[in-house]
């Protein structure tokens, strides 16, 4: 969490031990909860200087979509995850949030600095 969105998250969110409490594994997602919103971590590689795999990235979200799911979370805003430093491709994790969670109500939104 020292380099690009996570960076900006760490400073603005805080609650990296809270995070860290949550022992969470890859393809897990941590969660903070600030007032009425719920910001997730999605935990898609081991190491923070290790690349992230497709698979993993589809648990971490899989992961996420259950917890909106049981908490009625019904709007997500997100940069494009995994598509900076880590280099993943764009289409493919497009692709991917469209198949994780075209069954549900929720809606994304994705932004770009």
């Amino acid at each position: 969490m020292s380099a690009g969105i996570a960076a900006i998250f760490k400073k603005k969110f805080g609650g990296v031990q809270e995070l860290l409490n949550q022992h969470k594994k890859t393809g897990d997602v941590a969660i903070l909860k600030r007032e009425t919103r719920y910001i997730y971590y999605l935990i898609s590689k081991n190491k923070y200087f290790h690349k992230p795999t497709y698979d993993n990235l589809r648990k971490s979200l899989e992961a996420m979509k259950i917890h909106c799911l049981n908490n009625a979370v019904t709007h997500i805003s997100m940069p494009k995850i995994g598509c900076g430093l880590d280099r993943l491709d764009w289409k493919k994790v497009s692709t991917m949030l469209e198949e994780v969670f075209e069954d549900t109500n929720i809606h994304i939104t994705v932004y770009t600095l």
